[in-house]
């Protein structure tokens, strides 16, 4: 098992990704 810090890092990272992916997006589509 997983110690909760970790997962919480995890999460936070995935997070934080999901984020910049979101972020390219919008920013590829006002571009074109």
């Amino acid at each position: 098992m997983a110690k909760p810090r970790e997962l919480r890092r995890r999460i936070k990272s995935v997070q934080s990704t999901r984020k910049i992916t979101k972020t390219m997006e919008l920013v590829a589509t006002s571009k074109l």
